[in-house]
C-alpha cells in the first residue's frame, strides 16, 4: 500500500509545534474572569476542537447569548495571540523540520491541516511556511474535526486522492477525522487518546517515516 502514498498531512499543534500550554493559559484566564470551572483535565478535552466548541465544553451546559459567547471566544483568542508572539523556530518539536525537508526531497507532497485559525501565523513565526505545498486552517471549511472535511479539502488542494494521504494527528478528534476521510492515520501521543490510528508513536521524536511507509 505504501507505493500509493503521495502526501503527508500534518496537524500543527502537538505534531509540528506545541502551543497547547498557551491555549490552556488563555482558556484559564477567560474562565477565571467569568467564574467558570476549568482545569487541565477539561483542557485535554479541547485538543483538536474548534474555539466555539471548546467554549461549549467549558460552559458544560450553561446557556449564554450567542453574541456573548462570540465575545468570550474573541477574548480568549486575543490572549492566545499575545502568547503566539513569543513563538520562534526554536519551538519546532524535536527534529520535525528535518523530517519535513526529507519527505519533500523524497517527492512527497506535504501540508498542514489545523483546526486553528492561527495556523498560518504560527507557521510564519516558526519560519517553515514555505515548506508546505498547502495550508488548511480553521477558516478553510465549515465543519471542524472530527468531520473529515478539513482533510478532504486539503487532499483536493494537493491534487491527490484521500487514499493516497497519511495524516499525523495528536488529537482523538483528528484521528477520527482522518479515518472518516479514508486516510491512513498516524497518532502521536498516548493510546487512550490516539489509539484508533493505524500506527501510534508516543512522541514526535519517535516518528519514523520509513517505518510508516513499510507498515502501511
Amino acid at each position: 500500500m505504501s507505493n500509493n502514498i503521495k502526501a503527508f498531512i500534518f496537524d500543527l499543534d502537538g505534531v509540528i509545534t506545541d502551543t497547547a500550554e498557551y491555549h490552556y493559559k488563555s482558556w484559564q484566564k477567560l474562565a477565571d474572569e467569568e467564574g467558570l470551572f476549568f482545569n487541565r483535565e477539561i483542557n485535554e478535552q479541547l485538543r483538536g476542537v474548534s474555539r466555539m466548541d471548546s467554549l461549549e465544553i467549558i460552559l458544560d451546559g450553561k446557556e449564554l447569548a450567542e453574541d456573548l459567547k462570540k465575545e468570550m471566544t474573541d477574548r480568549k483568542n486575543a490572549y492566545y495571540q499575545k502568547y503566539l508572539e513569543k513563538i520562534s523556530k526554536e519551538d519546532i518539536l524535536d527534529d520535525m523540520e528535518s523530517k519535513l525537508i526529507e519527505l519533500k526531497e523524497q517527492g512527497f507532497k506535504i501540508a498542514v491541516a489545523s483546526s486553528s485559525r492561527n495556523a498560518r501565523k504560527v507557521l510564519k513565526n516558526l519560519k517553515i511556511s514555505d515548506l508546505f505545498d498547502t495550508i488548511s486552517d480553521g477558516n478553510s471549511v465549515e465543519n471542524a474535526k472530527p468531520a473529515p472535511d478539513l482533510f478532504l479539502h486539503t487532499a483536493e488542494k494537493l491534487g491527490v486522492e484521500a487514499e493516497e494521504c497519511v495524516v499525523l494527528e495528536d488529537a482523538e478528534s483528528g484521528v477520527d477525522a482522518a479515518l472518516a476521510a479514508n486516510m491512513i492515520a498516524v497518532g502521536v501521543g498516548p493510546d487512550d487518546r490516539v489509539g484508533k490510528a493505524h500506527l501510534v508513536y508516543s512522541k514526535v521524536a519517535e516518528i519514523d517515516f520509513e517505518e510508516i511507509l513499510e507498515k502501511i
